[in-house]
């Protein structure tokens, strides 16, 4: 009984992605079906970094085509390929980035930066070239979080190339001043600065660039919004009543400048006592959840209130590295694809396809 190309495709698209929630065929992920006989080869190429879970998703597929009547065997190649995304109207993308994922908080505290840079190396993690750009000009934290000493250096006299931690390109004010060099600027310094960490760095054919920002709507996030070809939005929040108001400015700012919001993480979910294993939620419960119910935005995780989390960012190597295996990793694991995967449902951005219109006299 010979099998034929349309029953392979049927079963394709009874078989739903459990990261994307789709199937295989209306996404277009199943490409170069061939059939020879019983024999089945084709290529899964998913549209979110997916080094983690690329045998479970060969395994379904496989296990899917081999239910087909007539089908003796089944060559699944599964791969992943990352595209840019559209952004902002009349925003430029970035040479050498593909995607900006903007992480944001409405008030200072909430874990936003910790969380920024557990979301990049998850993404590396998962197979992903990352960046991490600290544009908290104020307070940088992101050279100690990664562990990263020294200064970037430039080779042209013009540009910035790429400091590295634990595989992420990254740059920072901090990397450039003093440590204890407090930063006494006005807006428009400030906002000078991150436009020029971003655009003269020599960022190297990144899938995401993480952008750590600093807390608030003030001038940074204007910029950002406004000027900074973004992707999508991160909000970080606690579940903590006054944390949430402010939380809900952050999520209408970038609504109103036509950036996507790919979800909200709650920080200090839940407190777990290291000694009786007794849970407590400090900070009130269900906030991050009802605040997305409220604004039709996903709920991409919580995270609970532990010490190891705030030690291992504190040293230098964040959780996602020190302990890879663990809950906390595979909870920021999980936030990641799930941001990937929203990204990867916005928008392809199609502006390096058009041609240049020149005009000139003759």
């Amino acid at each position: 009984m010979s099998v034929s190309e349309q029953q392979v495709q049927a079963a394709l698209q009874e078989l739903v992605d459990p990261n994307t929630q789709k199937d295989f065929i209306s996404t277009k992920s199943a490409k170069n079906i061939k059939v020879d006989g019983g024999k089945v080869t084709l290529d899964v190429v998913l549209p979110y970094p997916a080094k983690m879970v690329m045998n479970q998703i060969k395994a379904l597929v496989e296990d899917k085509i081999k239910s087909v009547a007539g089908v003796e065997s089944v060559a699944a190649n599964v791969s992943w390929k990352i595209v840019a995304h559209s952004v902002q109207r009349g925003v430029k993308l970035i040479p050498g980035v593909k995607n900006i994922i903007a992480v944001a908080s409405g008030k200072g505290g909430v874990g936003k930066s910790t969380t920024a840079v557990n979301l990049a190396l998850a993404l590396a993690a998962e197979g992903a070239a990352v960046g991490m750009l600290d544009a908290d000009i104020y307070g940088p934290s992101q050279p100690t979080m990664l562990g990263i000493v020294g200064r970037p250096v430039s080779e042209d006299g013009q540009s910035l190339e790429p400091m590295i931690g634990h595989g992420l390109q990254a740059m920072s004010i901090g990397f450039l001043i003093d440590v204890d060099t407090p930063m006494v600027w006005r807006g428009p310094m400030v906002t000078q600065a991150l436009e020029q960490l971003l655009n003269q760095t020599k960022w190297k054919d990144l899938d995401y660039l993480v952008v750590d920002l600093p807390p608030g709507t003030g001038d940074i996030q204007l910029t950002l919004a406004q000027r900074v070809p973004v992707t999508g939005a991160v909000i970080v929040t606690t579940p903590q009543d006054i944390a949430l108001i402010d939380a809900r400015k952050g999520l209408k700012m970038f609504e109103k400048v036509g950036v996507p919001i790919l979800g909200v993480v709650e920080n200090m979910s839940l407190h777990i006592c290291s000694k009786c294993g007794h849970e407590e939620p400090i900070f009130g419960t269900g906030g991050g959840q009802k605040m997305c119910d409220d604004y039709g935005a996903e709920f991409l995780g919580g995270l609970p209130l532990d010490m190891r989390i705030r030690e291992e960012t504190d040293a230098g190597k964040p959780t996602v590295v020190a302990e890879p295996e663990s809950r906390i990793a595979e909870i920021y694991r999980a936030i990641a694809r799930r941001v990937a995967v929203k990204v990867g449902d916005l928008a392809v951005d199609h502006s390096a396809k058009f041609p240049s219109i020149v005009i000139q006299n003759t």
